[in-house]
């Protein structure tokens, strides 16, 4: 049997298979599909400091190979996850991680340090795609300044493993990456969805209520394939690698292309079980492949 552990900053996870934000809810979901131990972790669904109620209906739409979505961050906010998820969650057999978002610097700031407290929350993922209301509206996770000042801000205030999650929709994806890995990020995680848009053509108006929203699935793994490449090729941090994921072979090409782990997203709605499948198929290939541990593996494109 190979050695499936990865290492990311100063956390060991079982196995490189973790579950997307926003695609597992807090990880209760899925109680009755998965066995917890034998995926490395999830991140749960994105946390605001005060709670959101998301965009209007319809906020997804299906697409070809993928799925759009704009569903706005709806949450009940850090304090009602501390009071009422964490509980829950905290005795489940696997590392929990809290995707973290925010409006301004300052409430990243305060929804990180809340997290500092709960001992069973080893890591938050740090999403910049949320809109810096106090810029017009811009994305921190665009503008290479405003992604180090985020991440600056939030490594003052945050003691544990701190992993930023890069938005694709940059004209340079790895001068974002270098940006927060000089500020504090222990790792970054990529790719977040790339913007997309439906049409009703009979009614001839948007599908979704946004009008636009984030796409997702197989059909954006091509790009996610190259940033994760260019990117871990250009940093020194562990990269993770998201986008399109939906069986172990997708898995193994991102960890051949430099990513120390990989989460998977969409493919969750299709495939609850999709996570112990994708492990195990790493598994059989690593021991196919001759490779004794993973580890071995990342980053060995011929």
């Amino acid at each position: 049997m190979a050695n499936l552990n990865v290492t990311i900053g100063n956390l060991t996870f079982r196995n490189p298979v973790l579950m997307a934000s926003g695609t597992f809810g807090y990880g209760m979901e899925f109680e009755d599909f998965i066995d917890f131990s034998q995926i490395g972790g999830i991140v749960v669904k994105g946390t605001t400091l005060h709670p959101r109620e998301g965009n209007d209906y319809p906020r997804m739409a299906e697409t070809a190979s993928g799925m759009l979505n704009a569903v706005g961050l709806q949450n009940k906010g850090i304090d009602h996850f501390i009071a009422y998820i964490y509980p829950l969650i905290k005795q489940l057999d696997t590392h929990f991680m809290v995707n973290v978002s925010g409006s301004t610097i300052e409430e990243y700031v305060a929804c990180a340090e809340k997290l500092n407290a709960l001992d069973k929350i080893p890591a938050i993922e740090l999403n910049i795609s949320c809109p810096n209301v106090k810029q017009g509206g811009m994305a921190f996770g665009t503008d290479g300044a405003t992604a180090a000042q985020v991440v600056k801000a939030v490594r003052k205030a945050y003691h544990r493993l701190l992993i930023v999650k890069l938005s694709p929709n940059v004209t340079d994806i790895v001068s974002i990456a270098k940006a927060v890995e000089a500020e504090g990020a222990d790792a970054v995680s990529l790719i977040n969805t790339l913007m997309g848009m439906a049409i009703d053509a009979e009614k001839m108006k948007p599908v979704l209520s946004t009008i636009t929203g984030g796409l997702s699935g197989p059909c954006i793994k091509p790009v996610a394939l190259q940033m994760v490449y260019r990117t871990a090729k250009a940093i020194r941090i562990p990269v993770i690698g998201i986008g399109g994921i939906s069986n172990w072979k997708d898995a193994v090409e991102f960890i051949l292309a430099g990513a120390t782990a990989i989460q998977i997203g969409t493919a969750n709605f299709i495939d609850p079980t999709v996570s112990m499948k994708t492990v195990a198929g790493i598994d059989d290939y690593l021991n196919r492949h001759g490779f004794t541990s993973v580890k071995e593996m990342i980053g060995g494109l011929q």
